[in-house]
């Protein structure tokens, strides 16, 4: 029977290990570490490595057990011993592997083992995202000191994470006792159960001294990360999947996380506690959060259809006090890693904890602006001292007066994991310019008076200026979000361009739109192919007869010359280069004939037109004799052009 621990969702796979020596030793920690009984697979593990024992998969679990406990640099070591020997390794390996490099501060070889991890895993999304922000440490930098970070003044020996505001006090989760004669002890950290504890937050910032939460909301089990109602009369928290002293199992027998529902009585008392319908006994649901209507509740999760390992989720609040269904927040906001602990500031920005997305290492806090359509833009990381080496996590901020809190198990600290209090000096507010050209597309030259409209990602028009005499415009445009910039003026045809701007402040956004004519201007050798946007005429290969896409081509020029009779033509085919120069020149004659025969035919005069073969003399890549060549790039060269020779009447 196993008990899951509140900071990580399920994701742990069950390996094997077929040890030759030290039998007995490595069967107890094998046990142990399918138990998630970490601290003592650990201890049964290093006894045998210390006696100079090598095995790839003891090295997998002992860096594992460390790194599932978020000891980073201590994983570290095993991981850099099972890549030293054993070099192979399975693609969340390399990633594994990279965030403890990344504790250690070693960053130029975690981004060296995550281009491994990307060579192996090309569809990978954290993959990705550090592929397109490879300098991902340089946006960090810009976003870094903008708090002042100091103990809160709550924490223990024990671990303190997950608090939560409730009028003038802070609520938080702690393991420094279980309140009973008899302690419960959790089997990944031989630590206590955490439960729900409260202190005043002073005028001054100070905290007062914490006292436990009330008796019926917490259990002999885990709980953490509540979450209340503006008005205080309703929480919402999570606890093991235990209630009414009836404990639940999936079908191996772990004790999963689920969501609760507590609500305030007369008597100033919590009491009906009730699990979320949306929970089950197979998958952890946990770490709640309301949006600012309380219209919505944000949660993490593993259920089906996470997309990785952990993900966020949100689910509509009826107003009957029923639920919708979960629906996930999409690849926008979650990847293959890890994305929990949500909250929703009163600004409407959405922070939650990720080590899918480029950062400092372990879970590192981001924050996304959340739209009027409830869509997400503008992922930024918060940068230090937020975000460390280490897991930091379960960030809230008041947004009145930029105080807050966040957990984080980093160095210096008094236990596993403690609470941080901030305040934030300066508010990421991440925003750039939108700016470029508009250009005659044929002229390359720029254009004046142009109406330039920038709408955003659904087409909502957001603002309207006016190019200037240089063709220039400029909009200020939010990071990380998609926009269409409209460009009209008469004469033209309008076009639209779609532009996402990047996620750093400093970057810039260019998009110059070309404008098309209504009317094209023509003279004598201007190619109607080119200038009515009139694909090249192909023949097959040794043919010379039109085929019907030619022909529907051709009717293009067909209406054109007989709406302009003044116009004449010299028809001028091409070939490729295979078959001899002798022959080619007689084939693209015929070719050239065929083409004029087909406009006559359909009622153009023939004094009106020319039509000579050019043979392979005119090719328009390198495929000349032998030189090898795909089919398609010699078919480019068995063309038709439209040159016009003469506008008289």
């Amino acid at each position: 029977m196993k008990v899951k621990k509140l900071r990580y969702s399920l994701f742990l796979s069950v390996f094997f290990l077929h040890g030759i020596a030290q039998k007995a030793t490595i069967s107890r920690a094998d046990k142990n570490y399918d138990s998630y009984a970490y601290v003592d697979a650990i201890g049964n593990y290093e006894k045998v490595a210390e006696k100079g024992y090598q095995d790839e998969k003891m090295f997998q679990k002992l860096g594992n057990a460390y790194y599932f406990g978020a000891e980073f640099s201590k994983a570290l070591k095993w991981y850099e011993q099972l890549f030293a020997l054993y070099p192979n390794q399975d693609p969340e390996y390399f990633y594994r592997y990279s965030q403890t490099l990344k504790s250690n501060g070693d960053y130029a070889k975690a981004n060296q083992i995550l281009e491994q991890f990307n060579e192996k895993k090309a569809n990978d999304k954290r993959g990705l995202l550090f592929k397109d922000n490879k300098n991902y440490l340089e946006e960090i930098k810009a976003n870094s000191d903008r708090f002042e970070v100091v103990d809160a003044g709550v924490n223990s020996e024990s671990s303190e994470y997950g608090s939560s505001f409730l009028g003038n006090k802070l609520v938080f989760a702690s393991a420094r006792d279980t309140g009973g004669v008899s302690k419960n002890v959790f089997k990944w950290t031989n630590k206590s159960f955490t439960n729900l504890y409260w202190s005043e937050i002073k005028p001054d910032g100070e905290m007062g001294t914490p006292e436990r939460f009330e008796r019926k909301i917490n259990s002999k089990f885990n709980e953490s990360t509540p979450v209340f109602t503006q008005d205080g009369r309703t929480m919402y928290f999570t606890r093991n999947n235990f209630l009414e002293g009836k404990r639940g199992r999936d079908a191996n027998k772990n004790t999963l996380l689920k969501l609760y529902k507590a609500t305030l009585n007369a008597e100033g008392q919590w009491d009906n506690v009730k699990e979320l319908p949306f929970n089950s006994n197979q998958y952890s649901v946990a770490h709640p959060a309301l949006s600012v209507d309380e219209k919505t509740l944000y949660f993490s999760s593993d259920m089906p259809g996470t997309l990785g390992q952990s993900d966020l989720f949100k689910v509509k609040i009826n107003d009957d006090g029923s639920y919708g269904t979960p629906e996930n927040l999409g690849p926008e906001i979650n990847t293959e890693g890890r994305e929990t602990f949500p909250f929703v500031s009163t600004d409407n920005e959405l922070f939650f904890a990720s080590d899918g997305r480029p950062g400092l290492g372990g879970l590192d806090v981001f924050m996304a602006k959340i739209d009027g359509d409830k869509s997400f833009y503008g992922i930024q990381n918060l940068g230090e001292p937020i975000n460390s080496k280490q897991d930091d996590f379960a960030f809230l901020i008041n947004s009145k007066n930029r105080n807050g809190f966040f957990s984080s198990n980093r160095e210096g600290g008094k236990g596993n994991d403690d609470i941080y209090r901030f305040i934030e000096n300066k508010k990421l507010d991440c925003e750039q310019t939108l700016s470029g050209s508009i250009t005659d597309k044929d002229l390359k030259t720029p254009l004046s008076g142009v109406k330039v409209t920038l709408l955003d990602a659904n087409f909502k028009a957001l603002q309207v200026v006016q190019a200037d005499a240089q063709g220039y415009y400029s909009f200020p445009v939010n990071c990380g979000r998609g926009y269409h910039v409209r460009a009209e003026k008469d004469e033209y045809l309008t076009n639209e361009l779609y532009i996402k701007t990047k996620t750093l402040s400093t970057s810039k956004n260019e998009l110059s739109v070309p404008l098309e004519r209504r009317i094209k201007l023509v003279g004598v050798g201007t190619d109607l192919a080119k200038t009515l946007n009139i694909p090249i005429i192909y023949f097959d290969l040794d043919k010379s007869n039109i085929r019907k896409d030619a022909a529907f081509e051709l009717a293009k020029v067909l209406a054109v010359m007989q709406e302009f009779p003044e116009i004449k033509i010299e028809v001028r085919s091409h070939t490729d280069s295979r078959q001899s120069v002798k022959y080619n020149m007689k084939l693209s004659d015929k070719r050239a004939k065929a083409t004029v025969d087909w406009l006559v035919k359909n009622g153009i005069g023939s004094e009106r037109l020319i039509g000579n073969g050019y043979g392979e003399s005119q090719l328009v890549n390198n495929c000349s004799d032998g030189v090898p060549c795909t089919e398609e790039e010699h078919q480019a060269n068995r063309r038709s052009e439209f040159i016009i020779v003469s506008m008289n009447k």
